[in-house]
């Protein structure tokens, strides 16, 4: 095997493409939103990647969001390599599920019972069926910007992925995979009536850059959905466990029926799960009629990482992540106007956005608006050219985690100034 130092970005890309469409394994990796070639990543540690030519960068990418206590954090490593020593994957129950399972089920009201899936994708697909089971209705209500996943009846008007590719939607999802599907804007209750079986929302929307809940929002769908006999599903592949230690349901004291996990409850690792009130999951096979199943569902490297992870994100950890999230935010704004830059930089406790533009945007049309104006392409390739990368795409916020010390946040924030400056 060839040495990995002696590759490059470009020639792994040209091979890439040969084997692989775009010559990646998910679109936004390509680059195609923001230009050039992707930096093909060879190691991790903390707050830093480092490709396989030996340039290292600030990464505010984090894997989309597992990596909350940072690349290669050496709990998440001796967890994994304990479990992988053990075996990797037997198709039988194991301790490691079960007990993620508990430790979830005590961060989350209400919900009592789980079922482990490999992704977010599968886990809010699930939750979907589980509410049509549960509720003998067909209508999904979702909100235009919120991606949950691509899954054929949620892909429809979706954030993230699908529009940093410039798509509304996907070809091969045929009429009758949306027909039952309702797209609304973000921030307003929509009408429900007693055709529809679920609401599914994003409670903070952060795969269109991060759109906050208008106040009322939430609890407006919560009373819309109760009146109207739908169940509300919080997708919170992004938002557990890293808004609060209970997720969103903490954060902002609305309950939902039903909820999606993904990201950080692997520790990087494939995982997802989606769960509800004992009652509900009830209606899951074996106890029900609704069929689910994964032959990789609760593997054991997965679980043995994400319990480690949730072991680690006590009160204290919540704390730092806020502070942390905070001191990059406050320093983004300060270099946008230093540098004279009409930027906006949202952040929802350690979730940080960033938008070109004067407005903060409340839904997906006046995303698009700033989202297609052409700055962030400009600046993204000025930071990573600088040693500090963001996510390839303007529909992407940053992450940053408990391993993104006060000096790497502030060395990031000196290259964002410097990037800014060639904005004006």
């Amino acid at each position: 095997m060839t040495n990995e130092n002696t590759h490059t970005n470009n020639a792994l890309f040209e091979r890439g493409n040969r084997v692989m469409p775009g010559g990646v394994n998910s679109p936004v990796r390509s680059f195609r939103s923001v230009g050039g070639t992707p930096y093909f990543v060879a190691s991790g540690s903390g707050a830093h990647v480092t490709d396989v030519e030996g340039k290292t960068y600030i990464d505010f990418v984090q894997s989309y969001g597992p990596g909350i206590l940072g690349h290669a954090h050496p709990k998440i490593v001796e967890a994994v390599t304990t479990a992988a020593g053990a075996g990797t994957s037997y198709g039988a129950p194991t301790l490691g599920e079960v007990e993620l399972a508990e430790e979830i089920s005590r961060r989350i009201p209400g919900m009592e019972m789980m079922r482990m899936t490999s992704s977010g994708t599968e886990a809010a697909m699930s939750a979907i069926r589980l509410a049509r089971g549960a509720t003998g209705r067909s209508t999904i209500i979702k909100f235009a910007g919120c991606y949950h996943g691509h899954t054929d009846s949620l892909l429809v008007a979706g954030g993230s992925g699908v529009a940093n590719q410039g798509m509304a939607g996907s070809d091969g999802v045929p009429d009758g995979a949306v027909a039952d599907t309702i797209v609304a804007p973000y921030n307003v209750v929509p009408e429900i009536d007693d055709t529809v079986a679920v609401v599914a929302v994003e409670p903070v929307a952060a795969n269109m850059g991060l759109v906050a809940p208008s106040e009322g929002f939430l609890q407006g769908l919560r009373d819309a959905c109760d009146a109207a006999g739908a169940m509300l599903l919080f997708d919170e592949v992004i938002t557990g466990f890293r808004l609060a230690r209970g997720g969103a349901t903490e954060w902002y004291g609305v309950q939902p029926d039903v909820w999606a996990f993904g990201k950080v409850i692997g520790g990087g690792l494939p995982v997802g799960c989606y769960g509800a009130s004992r009652e509900i999951m009830g209606h899951v096979s074996p106890l029900g009629g609704v069929y689910q199943g994964g032959t990789l569902s609760g593997n054991p490297l997965a679980t043995a990482a994400g319990l480690a992870t949730l072991e680690l994100l006590d009160a204290d950890a919540y704390v730092e992540l806020e502070r942390i999230s905070t001191r990059l935010a406050t320093g983004m704004r300060a270099a946008f106007a230093d540098a004279g830059v009409d930027a906006v930089v949202p952040q929802i406790g350690p979730l940080v956005g960033l938008f070109f533009g004067n407005e903060t945007p409340t839904n997906f049309d006046e995303v698009k608006a700033l989202a297609e104006n052409g700055v962030y392409k400009t600046f993204f390739h000025a930071c990573l050219s600088r040693g500090v990368a963001l996510a390839p795409g303007p529909y992407e916020i940053l992450f940053p985690g408990l391993a993104h010390t006060d000096e790497v946040i502030d060395q990031a924030i000196a290259v964002m100034a410097e990037a800014a400056e060639l904005l004006v």
